[in-house]
């Protein structure tokens, strides 16, 4: 009879999770369907603000408490978030920051180490996209361990750098290097902490720590008043998310590739291009702000105080909205966007090739590792090829309109500048919106055909000019001879 009892209860007991599977499952795929998104993208976005009711659990329950038990929290909470996006597919990161611990541990301070971690956390990644390659954009396990990639290479840099000699290390690596020997608690803690587990931002161990110890706060032993400047962040990713919700059905990619688009005059197809080229990174800042905003309300975004002892909140920060709407250049844009990941390369990766004394060539290489992050596809290479020209002929147009006296009035005659500004930002974003367009299509197939019907467009005219503007340089900038005769 208990048998039978026991065993009628489990049937229910597993009839009750069946249906609420389905249940969630037919509940999601419908919101989803109304709101004219993916149910993966929906279920991105609700894991990404539950990290506010989570933030706010931490600074009630948890704030200075044990470290054991916030490690633990973050742990649970970001293997949660991971299941519900991902399923049973969370073991790909379970399994590499399991690996990873046991590469500190068993190789220590090594430069073995190091070059370990690098090679097996990025072929596992490759391997991750090879093996879900799809010519579309797909939410998959391979989305947040991108991130968690970065996370695992700095850490076993980091604990490198703990073992030199301080005198031996920058001021920068002093400031990230690892001293103790992190435990597999506080490995796993660092790895999913919800507020950047799916898309970032980057951030060292030691800065984690200081989070877990209390030390993030602008009210030395009380929870960091944090709670206004977390709101403005998460307000500011609302308004992009509303604004990219409503026109995403207007302005897509797949528009790019039908046969009405390259029916339009060239003039139209370069505007669609330029309007599109700005739109779709929109939702890369709503992401961002919003997951910036919980960094905040946790403490991890405190970076201390400004010259006036007003608190900074911006060490979580992946993006300077101002500078991103407002730059006239490429290279403001590179600096406004995805800030944290490009500290990362340049902390990790552009600073370390310093022993090939090229500066150029380590830029170089460090866009093609930044290609390969994102994945296999010949479009992310096409894209930081293009970003890699556009940024080498910006910079001789710029020394050009410095060093030539000409050049340097007409620039700053005042009436001028709203001109200069608007065909400023006109070619800024065409061509932004020209190099995202392989970026977003993936495939030599699709983004070919889009080239073709701008006639490749930014290729000729920056190839044209990094071959044409050192000549102009020649021509119109006075010798130092001639520059000390007419002082």
């Amino acid at each position: 009879m208990a048998s039978a009892t026991e065993g009628a209860v489990g049937t229910a007991v597993e009839l009750v999770k069946v249906l609420r599977a389905g249940f969630e499952e037919l509940s999601l795929h419908k919101l989803a369907t109304s709101l004219g998104a993916s149910e993966q993208a929906l279920r991105l976005i609700i894991s990404i603000f539950l990290g506010y009711p989570l933030a706010l659990f931490y600074r009630h329950y948890l704030f200075y408490k044990d470290s054991y038990l916030i490690h633990l929290f973050h742990t649970f909470t970001g293997l949660s978030i991971a299941y519900f996006n991902f399923g049973t597919q969370l073991f790909h990161s379970l399994l590499c920051v399991v690996l990873q611990f046991l590469i500190l541990r068993l190789m220590g301070r090594t430069i073995t180490a190091v070059l370990t971690t690098f090679c097996f956390q990025m072929v596992y990644l490759l391997a991750g996209y090879y093996c879900t390659a799809t010519g579309n954009y797909d939410i998959k396990w391979t989305m947040p361990h991108c991130v968690l990639t970065l996370k695992l290479i700095g850490l076993a840099v980091d604990y490198f750098d703990g073992g030199k000699d301080q005198g031996s290390l920058t001021s920068e690596q002093q400031r990230y290097a690892i001293r103790g020997a992190p435990s597999l608690l506080e490995v796993a803690g660092f790895s999913y902490f919800y507020g950047a587990f799916l898309v970032g931002p980057q951030f060292s161990m030691n800065h984690y720590m200081k989070l877990v110890q209390g030390q993030l706060t602008d009210i030395p032993g009380k929870t960091p008043n944090s709670i206004v400047p977390a709101l403005k962040r998460l307000s500011l990713g609302l308004v992009y998310l509303v604004g990219y919700t409503v026109l995403s059905p207007h302005i897509t990619d797949d528009y790019l590739l039908t046969e009405d688009y390259e029916h339009h005059p060239f003039w139209f197809r370069c505007m669609y291009m330029l309007v599109w080229g700005k739109f779709v990174l929109y939702k890369y800042v709503t992401c961002w702000l919003v997951t910036e905003g919980v960094c905040i309300l946790t403490g991890l975004g405190f970076a201390g105080f400004d010259e006036n002892r007003k608190a900074k909140w911006d060490a979580c920060a992946n993006m300077k909205v101002w500078l991103f709407e407002t730059t006239p250049r490429f290279t403001g844009t590179i600096n406004s966007f995805n800030i944290n990941t490009n500290a990362w390369v340049s902390r990790y990766f552009f600073k370390r090739l310093k022993f090939l004394g090229n500066k150029e060539l380590s830029q170089g290489l460090s866009l093609l590792f930044l290609a390969l992050w994102h994945g296999l596809h010949s479009g992310y290479l096409v894209c930081f090829q293009m970003e890699f020209l556009i940024v080498m002929v910006e910079r001789q147009a710029a020394s050009l309109i410095r060093e030539s006296p000409a050049l340097s009035k007409l620039a700053s005659t005042s009436t001028l500048h709203p001109l200069f500004y608007l065909v400023q930002q006109t070619i800024h974003w065409l061509f932004m919106g020209y190099s995202m367009t392989a970026f977003c299509l993936f495939t030599w197939d699709k983004w070919l055909k889009v080239y073709q019907s701008v006639y490749f467009l930014g290729h000729i005219v920056f190839l044209s000019l990094l071959v044409i503007l050192p000549y102009i340089h020649k021509a119109l900038v006075p010798r130092k001879e001639k520059l000390k005769k007419m002082e």
